[in-house]
């Protein structure tokens, strides 16, 4: 081992020549003896000499060298380190890798040469296809058999999954090496990939059968969900309904999802669930058919009854009234609530007749009460009419008894006073009444 490297020699040698050629006188002389003791130190065998070796081989005849370029001789003078080695093998390791990915890149005209000539460098290929190939045949039977004996919809979920990782693994193999046979590694690691290209293409086009599948059974399985949720709305909306055009909008809504419940595709998986479910929706239908029928019937009783209802409210604004407008008035209570009682208590619209027939009960009472007080007003108005008549008579009679005058007056404003306000008869027994009060103040003077 030389006590001086060809490296540290040349940073010395460099500085000799700049000292020699600033000595103006004898530097050529002092350059050759420096570099006499220097080639001897090179050509000795032994320890690499120090820097402080290095200062008195060369200080002695060149005071002004650098102590900067014997620092960085010595520096070069020391054996390499073993983290030095480690970046040179890392440098190495770094760039045999680079060059053997370039080897492998996915071109032909790189990959062929390369196959004959030197195959073991496009092992990492070989490897690669491998277990591609491996990957891609167990995840294309996976995702057939996930989507083609699905039993829930979690199975297309994870069907989709295996699908995209079949598809990556076949996107990675190199579609012109699948007839290449590599002897030497698939004698040591049996490899399972020698397929032709129509094999390859025949997989593509089951991993684009699968995936056009899957979008069809997800499909149908939404539609299914909709229509279920349909169904489901409908049936709620249909026992919360109160009037016969609202259940007859929920039960053509009903009908439109059973519909829809049928036109799925047999073939999918949610076809098959929805024949299961489409015998009980018409089952359920059916059965609520009967109750509709009823109900129907009880919805006509009751919206009759409203309108005869309706009828007599109008028939009632704006009173007084004649005997005869109640009495109508009354009528068309009464017809409302013979309707109401025809409602049978098995009928879903019971209660809400029962609550207007005690309404329209109420009110039949008011308008014959009403009828009853017109009539009696009016009896009681004829009356008086006639009584003042005959009080007429007896006052214009020779020498009328002042006390049978005032006596009949008295009988008159009784009568009058009996007419009962809010009738027809009130206004007029009032002007009467005046009449007979102001007849009464003048005999009694």
């Amino acid at each position: 081992m030389s006590r001086l490297t060809n490296r540290a020699f040349d940073i010395l040698r460099t500085e000799v020549n700049r000292c020699a050629a600033a000595e103006r006188f004898g530097g050529q002389v002092q350059q050759q003896m420096v570099m006499k003791r220097l080639e001897k130190l090179r050509l000795q065998s032994g320890t690499f000499a120090s820097a402080q070796e290095l200062r008195e081989t060369v200080k002695d005849l060149f005071p002004n060298f650098d102590d900067k370029a014997i620092k960085a001789a010595a520096k070069a003078n020391r054996p390499p380190g073993i983290l030095s080695k480690i970046a040179w093998v890392g440098t190495f390791l770094v760039g045999a890798a680079g060059f053997i990915s370039v080897l492998n890149l996915p071109f032909p005209m790189i990959r062929w040469p390369v196959a004959k000539t030197a195959p073991i460098l496009l092992l990492p290929s070989y490897i690669s296809m491998d277990y591609n190939y491996r990957q891609a045949i167990a995840k294309v039977e996976q995702a057939d058999q996930l989507i083609n004996k699905a039993t829930a919809a979690a199975d297309f979920d994870l069907g989709e999954i295996k699908s995209k990782e079949a598809q990556k693994h076949l996107d990675a193999l190199p579609v012109w090496f699948l007839g290449y046979y590599p002897t030497a590694y698939c004698t040591f690691f049996g490899c399972t990939w020698r397929f032709t290209f129509d094999e390859f293409e025949a997989a593509r086009k089951n991993i684009g059968r699968m995936e056009a599948q899957i979008f069809q059974q997800k499909n149908a399985l939404n539609e299914l969900t909709k229509t279920e949720q349909e169904l489901n709305t409908a049936k709620q909306q249909y026992q919360q309904a109160k009037t016969a055009p609202e259940r007859q909008k929920v039960s053509a809504n009903w009908q439109s999802a059973i519909d829809q419940l049928g036109q799925i595709p047999n073939e999918t998986l949610a076809g098959e669930m929805a024949q299961k479910k489409l015998q009980a929706a018409k089952r359920d239908f059916q059965d609520v058919g009967g109750v509709a029928t009823g109900s129907l019937r009880t919805d006509n009783l009751i919206e009759a009854a409203k309108e005869f209802a309706m009828s007599a409210a109008v028939a009632s604004q704006n009173p007084p009234h004649s005997a005869e407008q109640w009495e109508q008035i009354a009528s068309l209570w009464q017809e409302s609530i013979q309707r109401l009682e025809q409602v049978s208590s098995e009928n879903p619209g019971y209660l809400d007749a029962q609550n207007k027939l005690a309404q329209y009960k109420t009110n039949l009472g008011t308008a014959q009460l009403r009828h009853k007080i017109e009539e009696q007003s009016a009896d009681d108005l004829k009356e008086a009419k006639f009584a003042i008549a005959n009080w007429q008579r007896l006052a214009l009679s020779d020498r009328p008894d002042r006390g049978d005058l005032v006596g009949q007056l008295r009988e008159i404003i009784n009568k009058l006073e009996s007419v009962k306000t809010g009738t027809t008869t009130y206004l007029e027994a009032q002007k009467l009444l005046q009449f007979a009060r102001k007849k009464q103040q003048e005999l009694q003077r």
